[in-house]
This record gives C-alpha cells, structure tokens and sequence, in this order.
C-alpha cells in the first residue's frame, strides 16, 4: 500500500455523524487518511473527475441516490479506485450483485471494527492490480519492441520442443516462411519449406541437434512465388532431460546481405578482371606505420611477390626497383607523403626474382580521415612494358622509314603549293604553225633531261609548256615544282631555292627544304631567271655545273637530281650587257632553248581560245552563250594583245559575267583603238637593258602624256602589260603625273 501521503477517501453518505464514525473507526486503527463526504450523484461525479481519489466508501441508499449506481459511474470514471460499500442494512443478493459489479467489500454499519482489515486488504488488492497492469503494459511494450526489431532486422524467433515436436514461431518467423498466423509451425513444414539441395544437410542438423548442441546454419528457402531466400539459423539448446530439452533460436533473413555479397563479389571479380586484363594493380601505404596496408592481386603479380605472404614491408619491396631508378623513385613517393602532394605520377622498373624487367606507371593522391588527418595514401602501379618495347619497335621503324617520309613530305609541300596556284589555261589550245613548231621542240626535248630555256612575252604560256616538258619526261611521276624569281624577295630567294637550317637568320625557327630538294627527282621550273640577284646566280652556277648546294647556314653538301627548266621575258643577252646577268649562267640555262610566240603572232588560234574560255567561263557561272558575235570576234582578232593569252583570258572572263544574252560580244571601251597600234619597230622594254629602263619608261610616259594603259599607252608603247609598267615605275620612284599634259 503506497503511504507516502494521507489516505484520500470519498465518502457517499447522507448522514454526517456516520462519515465521522467511520473517519474515527480507521483513524483508531492507525490509518491516516481525509475523507471527503459527498450525497448526490452530481457531486459524486464531481469528485471522481476531479479530485484524485484513493478508495471510496459507499452507502447503498442515499435519498436521490443508490449504492450500485454509484458503483457503475466509479468503475466507468475510475475503475483502479478499491470501491467498499458501509451501510446499516445489505442483503446477500445485493451483496453478491455488488461483487460481480466490481465492489471489493461491504462493512455493515453495526460492524466497523471489520472496516479498518478490509480498507487494508482492499488497498493491498488495488497496489496489485495497478502492478500487474504496469507489468503487462511493460511486457506488451517490449513485445512491441522486439517485434519491431525482429521486422526491422528481419529476424525472427523460434522454439522447439524436442521431446513433444511442438514448435513456436514468431510473427516475423511466420513471414520469413510466409505462412499464415494460423498455421501450426512444425519440422516437418520447416523442411517442406527449404531448397531441395539443403534439405539433407537441414535434416541431419536437426537429427543431432540433442546431441551436437548449439547450432549455427545457412540454408535456402523457396518462397511462394519460386524465388529463393537465404535463412541464417542460429539455435541453443536448453535443458538436460530428454523430456525438457527444447532448442531456442533465432532465423534471420540475408537474402539481401547475400545478394550485396554476391553482387560485391562479382563487382570485385570484375574489378580483378579488369587488372588483369589492362595489367593494373592496386595499393594503399599506411602514412602513421610506413607500410602497404593493400596490394590488388594484379599488383602482387606485377611486382613478383606471393599474395600468400601479404603485402611486403617497403623496404622490401623497394629492393625490387631498379637500381638505377631507385632515387628517383625515393625522392618523388617521399615528398609525395611529406608535403601530401595531391597527385603522385612516376615511372620506374622492377627487377624480378628471374631477371625480367618490367616498366612500371604508378599514380597515386592522398586519402585523408573524418576528422582531416591525413592518413592514407592510395594509387594505381600499371605494367607498361609492352608499351616500351612498343614505343622502341616504333623508333626503330620511324628510322626505317625516315628517308621514305622526308620524301614524301617534299613531295606532299610540292603538291600543296601547286593545287593553290592557277595555271594559265588548262589545256594547250590552237593550231597555228607557230604553236605546232613549239609543241614539236618540247616533245624532241621532253625525254631528256637537257636544261631548257623558254623565252617569250608575258603571258604567253611559258610555264604551261615547261608542265607539258615534265609530264612527258621520265620524271612525270615526280614533283614539278615552280618558283618564281620575282615573287621572292632578294634577301630570302637563297633560303627558297637552297633551304636553310635552324637559326641561319633571324625568324629561322626551324629547318626548311628548299625547292631544289622538294623537287628532287623531278623537275624544277625557275620562272623571270632575270631577276636573280648576284649572288643567287652564282649559287645557282654551282648547281648547274656540279648538280650539289648546301642549305643556307649549313655546311652538309646535297646532290641533286633535278631537272631544271628556266623562263624569262627579258633580253638576258641585254642584260649580259649590261652586267646584271652571269653570261656563264645564261649558258647553263640556254642549252635547249624555246621562243614562245606572241599571240600577236598567232592570230588564227583567237577563235578556238575565245571558244575555249566562253565554255570554261559560262560553265562556272551557269550561263548559256550559243554564239559569238562577228564583229566581236573579228576585232578580238585585230586587237594586239599586248598582255597575250592572259589578257584575252581575262576579257573573256569579264564578257562573261557582265554578258546578259545567249550571243557573246565584248565592250569595245576594252578593246579601244582597234589595229591603230603604235609604232613598236623600237626596243621594247624587255630588250633594253635595265641601266636604260628609267630613261626608256619617262620617255615613253612623256610620248603617251602620263598614260600608262590603253592602246596609246606606254605600256603598249614598250610592248608590256600595264600591270609590269606600273610595278617598274613605282620600283624606280619615277613620277609618272608630271607627264600628264594641262
């Protein structure tokens, strides 16, 4: 009975006298308590809801109210209350009704000296009550828990009863098995329910289970749906007799565990796979102790140690590198670890037991732990010796193949440069007797390889015949190179025709072939040979003579096996004269000589060009052009073309694209003049020598009063295209507007 405080009783009595006759009756027999006295069901309630109440003591009859009334409304409002009826008068079918209800006692009135023992034994009852409900609400929570947890961990419990068969499970057991909370467990079910395969093996465990003890198995069930499930069963046996020995155990499912370890154990697979296959081991070295803590397999056979034995102690495995690449390989892995560098790449060899030598590529970065030390460092070691040997078969090919790619690699510049360059015209066009005699001079001379000099105006179509020369010569198959004398600043035509080795000059970067090597085995056509410098012709001399040069900058002597076919529309025997041109030189390039002739000199191939260019022209613009106009082709003819075929090319070109009709005709503003030309019985510029050329230019100028083109021009007056003239005049800072007239 708690009596840390007054007992607290509610009494329901009409009469005062009797409440105190009852307070006095306990208090004689020592029990402290305060009694509250109530008559009417209202206030009865009152105090059952409000008041904290330790026991109640009842009259059966009050004026508005009775005994078992009050009883029913105690045990609705507060049932854990001990409920004793006190009245005068109490008949036994009353009494026996009020037990059933839930009284715990009656006391007559005449009788008191009974009330202290039963307030007493009724107050002990109520502690046992209010300890047992604490026990089981207790009790059903740590049922609660544990069947919590066994869901949870998906584990559950069993017991087994040897003697009598008789099996427990759990709730969780029943869903491991899934079977219904109904079904009655048994062995018999148990073995029903596992994989066909264990079941021999389950049966035998059970079998001895009383004479083995303890047991710890793992065993597949099949579940309803034909899948398989993982059990891992875990039992003690408890008792000694036969007849009270039973097994306890717990049945946990790790299907999912079994799953993740499979599923580890293939991805660790894979992962072996993968070393293997890309020859690439892993590791991990332990800063605090200064050891491996974990080599792959792959690392351990890379390195050449057995797995069996662990991972070796650094030092050990620091012998298996190469002597020579020891300290290279101690400086970069130790300031790795001293400074925690984030990124170790070395390359080192390893010596084996055998004597073989692997090449080794390791990588590595440090690992650090939860609260920031660093404390691991981990990495990759790969077998890159197959590499080695191959990068070593590589360079002895390259070698191999050396001269072959430098070939190649002139023959490849040559193309290059020529795809980008345009040539005249594509095909040779006319059957003049003047263009048949040049046509049967180059096809004597192609198949030979005699130095052939072809001379002729601007325009002409010099460098068309020096590529028919070569395609029908024994070197057709190799490259024609063409350089153009003119094109080339004097300071920098050594270095293009020679080449020059790194750093002869200034912005020599690096080695450059020059054009007699790029055209080795082929032909090389030199282009306005005029305007070779001095010093250029004497080089070139030496080439001609003794068929070898050195580069610029360089000493190596070259051979050279090229044919070399020259052009020019100058007078070199006027520039002999006048000491600009080496005569020796001149006699180097003039062994097989050709005259291109002028198109002047050609007038009844006009037609065919004319017809040639409309079909190139008009299928490059998408226009139709069905005929030419007479009087168009008949001035075409008249006119004297001082710039020859190229000029005609580019009239045609332009009738062309500004033409709006099917029949062609030219502008006679590009034609003007018609064959009122001037008088060219003079020199022409190209046969004066180049000390006269200035006095000959501002005498032409003053002639044409500051006009450079038309057919009044000085250009046409020194038989040179207008675009030559202007590049002379500007060359030799001559002013041509002070010859314009006012």
């Amino acid at each position: 009975m708690n009596t840390s405080h007054r007992l607290r009783i509610l009494s329901l009595e009409d009469d005062p006298n009797d409440t105190e006759l009852i307070q006095a009756a306990l208090e004689t027999e020592g029990i402290d308590c305060v009694v509250t006295r109530v008559d009417t069901q209202t206030t009865f309630r009152s105090s059952l809801e409000q008041d904290a109440v330790d026991l109640i003591l009842a009259d059966y009859k009050l004026p508005s109210f009775d005994g078992l009334s009050a009883l029913k409304l105690a045990t609705s409002i507060c049932p854990e209350v001990p409920f004793l009826f006190v009245s005068g008068m109490l008949g036994e079918e009353v009494a026996i009704e009020a037990l059933k209800i839930g009284a715990t006692d009656y006391i007559l009135k005449t009788r008191l000296s009974r009330l202290a023992p039963s307030v007493l034994r009724a107050l002990r009852e109520a502690d046992g009550r209010a300890e047992r409900k604490r026990t089981e609400k207790a009790l059903s929570r740590s049922e609660t828990f544990l069947a919590q947890a066994q869901r949870l961990s998906r584990t559950g419990s069993f017991g087994w009863n040897v003697f009598t068969r008789e099996v427990f499970w759990s709730a969780e057991t029943y869903r491991i098995f899934e079977c219904e909370p109904g079904t009655t467990p048994s062995v018999d079910l148990v073995i029903q329910r596992t994989h066909p395969e264990d079941r021999e093996r389950l049966q035998h465990v059970f079998e001895q289970a009383s004479d083995v003890g303890d047991f710890d198995i793992e065993h597949r069930l099949i579940s309803n749906d034909g899948s398989i499930k993982y059990v891992r069963v875990v039992a003690r046996v408890r008792g000694d007799e036969p007849e009270g020995l039973q097994i306890v155990g717990a049945v946990t499912d790790v299907t999912e565990a079994r799953r993740a370890q499979d599923a580890l154990r293939r991805s660790e697979g894979y992962l072996a796979d993968a070393q293997r296959l890309t020859r690439t081991g892993s590791w991990a070295y332990d800063v605090a102790t200064r050891r491996g803590i974990h080599w792959s397999q792959e690392n351990f056979r890379l390195m050449g140690f057995d797995p069996t034995e662990g991972v070796p102690p650094h030092h050990k495995f620091f012998q298996r590198i190469h002597p020579d690449d020891q300290e290279n390989y101690s400086q970069a892995f130790e300031s790795a670890i001293t400074h925690q560098q984030p990124d170790l790449d070395l390359e080192y060899r390893v010596v084996l037991p055998d004597g073989e030598t692997r090449y080794v590529h390791s990588v590595g970065h440090p690992v650090f732990d939860k609260s920031g030390n660093f404390s691991e460092y981990v990495g990759t070691a790969m077998d890159v010796t197959e590499q080695h040997k191959a990068r070593a078969a590589l360079e002895t090919a390259f070698r191999e193949i050396q001269t072959l790619k430098d070939q190649l690699y002139k023959e490849n510049i040559a193309l290059r440069e020529e795809i980008v360059q345009t040539s005249m015209f594509e095909e040779i066009v006319g059957e003049s007797p003047a263009l048949r005699a040049v046509l049967a001079r180059a096809i004597k001379v192609a198949p030979t390889d005699s130095t052939v000099l072809i001379t002729g105006e601007t325009g002409t179509g010099k460098e068309l015949i020096a590529r028919a020369i070569h395609k029908r010569s024994q070197r057709a198959a190799r490259a024609f190179v063409s350089v153009n004398c003119a094109a080339i600043p004097t300071s920098l035509i050594s270095s293009e025709l020679f080449g020059h080795e790194k750093g002869a000059f200034t912005g020599a970067m690096e080695r450059r072939l020059g054009r007699f090597e790029l055209a080795d085995g082929g032909t090389l056509f030199l282009d306005e040979i005029g305007e070779l410098p001095p010093e250029t012709q004497i080089a070139l001399l030496r080439v001609l003579q003794e068929r070898e040069f050195e580069r610029v900058g360089g000493s190596k002597v070259i051979r050279a096996n090229v044919r070399v076919i020259a052009a020019t529309n100058r007078d070199l025997q006027a520039s002999i004269d006048a000491g600009t041109f080496r005569g020796d030189l001149y006699y180097r390039f003039n062994v097989f000589p050709i005259d291109m002739p002028s198109l002047r000199q050609r007038r009844e191939d006009i037609p065919l060009l004319v017809e040639y260019f409309i079909d190139r022209y008009s299928a490059k613009t998408g226009k139709k052009i069905r005929r030419i106009e007479k009087s168009t082709l008949d001035r075409l003819r008249q006119y004297s073309w001082p710039g020859n075929i190229r000029e005609l090319q580019n009239v045609v070109e332009r009738s062309v694209i500004l033409g709006e009709s099917e029949i062609f005709t030219v502008d006679e503003s590009w034609l003007s003049g018609g064959v009122e030309q001037p008088d060219r019985t003079g020199p022409t510029l190209l046969k004066i020598a180049p000390s006269e050329e200035k006095k000959a230019i501002e005498a032409a100028l003053a002639e044409a009063q500051g006009r450079v083109s038309g057919p009044s021009g000085a250009a046409a007056r020194l038989g040179v295209p207008p675009s030559t003239l202007e590049s002379k005049i500007k060359t030799l800072s001559i002013n041509k507007h002070r010859f314009k007239s006012n």
